[in-house]
């Protein structure tokens, strides 16, 4: 099987990206792979540092309010389509997929135009700009969340696959908590909010953590690596609350969190559902359609989480939720009783399954 993926700009795209292709190498012995990405965003070192023949396309997204970086990026677009054509008659790919962000534009376009088979996956509740404008050429394309259907015309094509994410987190071995000095036999809250960690989450959270002395729990809180020599400076926290910049693997740590504080990017719900772990959810109010609010949304009108927007977070509206959650092992059951009900947890095979019919 030849194949052809494209995903780019953040984790959310990419990470998925790289579950789908672990699939299909474990199914395909004789796979061949190609990935097309950007040529400044994370992708352009995360890929080639996993051994995966990369080819890189000059490209931007759309400005709202730059309007000759628009002009000029249409020139690019129209290029990186040429390159995609060119890089496409010379590989002869089965089936494209494409997971998310702007790169994946000229590729798709690309393939249809020469008659490749697509396949698009979405991760978000709300989808992303560009795969509601390339769903037109799919011939399949995999959501996450069921929310998503309504805003796909043909649901005939379109299939409920869940994020792959989630499934590859449930595969890593747990990363024991007393290696981080943690208690084996106190229950453990994590905070983080995102790979970059938050500015303003830091600053509203601070008091939380100088107060929880008394609390029988133990606390991670995780700063993002630019956030922490602020964060530190001249400040002491009690010795249930550790402050790390940041932690490697996190997804194997959550495998002995009874609660995760965090973001509500899809990666991070995927491996909520997958994992099920009960969360507070604060989404990000600086995504493009608001996408964090609705995934988190889906979790809370499931009774699966709590929902708590940034601008009502603060110190008292955190620690009334966490202890509603920690002290309560009724509503610690309900909760993970919800996420059971929740996603796909063969969501890799799923979407290989689909793949492989597509490149017949």
């Amino acid at each position: 099987m030849k194949v052809i993926i494209s995903a780019g700009g953040t984790g959310g795209h990419i990470y998925p990206a790289l579950a789908i292709i672990e699939r299909l190498k474990k199914e395909e012995k004789s796979l061949e792979l190609l990935y097309i990405g950007t040529h400044n965003r994370m992708e352009k070192d995360l890929i080639p540092n996993e051994n995966i023949p990369y080819e890189e396309l000059v490209i931007y997204g759309l400005s709202k309010n730059n309007l000759l970086r628009n002009i000029k990026n249409v020139f690019l677009i129209h290029k990186a389509y040429k390159k995609c054509l060119k890089i496409m008659n010379e590989f002869k790919p089965d089936v494209v997929i494409g997971v998310g962000g702007y790169v994946t534009y000229p590729v798709v376009k690309a393939a249809k135009r020469l008659g490749i088979k697509i396949f698009l996956h979405e991760q978000n509740s709300i989808p992303g700009k560009t795969n509601l404008a390339l769903a037109k050429h799919a011939d399949i394309i995999g959501v996450s969340f069921k929310k998503s259907f309504e805003y796909f015309k043909d649901n005939q094509r379109v299939v409920e696959t869940g994020n792959p994410c989630g499934e590859r987190a449930k595969s890593l071995r747990a990363t024991s908590k007393t290696k981080l000095g943690f208690s084996k036999n106190k229950k453990l809250v994590v905070i983080v909010s995102g790979s970059l960690g938050s500015q303003t989450v830091n600053n509203k959270l601070k008091d939380f953590l100088k107060n929880s002395s008394h609390e029988k729990y133990e606390i991670l809180f995780i700063t993002g690596s630019s956030h922490y020599e602020a964060f530190m400076k001249n400040e002491v926290f009690p010795d249930n609350v550790k402050v790390k910049p940041f932690v490697n693997n996190l997804a194997s740590l959550l495998k002995q969190t009874d609660l995760l504080v965090t973001r509500a990017g899809a990666s991070t719900i995927s491996e909520i559902i997958a994992l099920k772990i009960p969360s507070i959810l604060i989404p990000s109010p600086y995504v493009a359609n608001n996408h964090q609010y609705y995934n988190a949304l889906e979790i809370k009108e499931e009774d699966a989480g709590v929902l708590i927007s940034e601008s009502d977070l603060n110190s008292n509206s955190l620690k009334k939720e966490i202890n509603k959650i920690l002290y309560d092992s009724k509503r610690q059951k309900e909760i993970i009783k919800n996420l059971t009900n929740l996603g796909k947890y063969n969501s890799s095979e799923l979407i290989y399954e689909i793949i492989k019919e597509l490149a017949k």
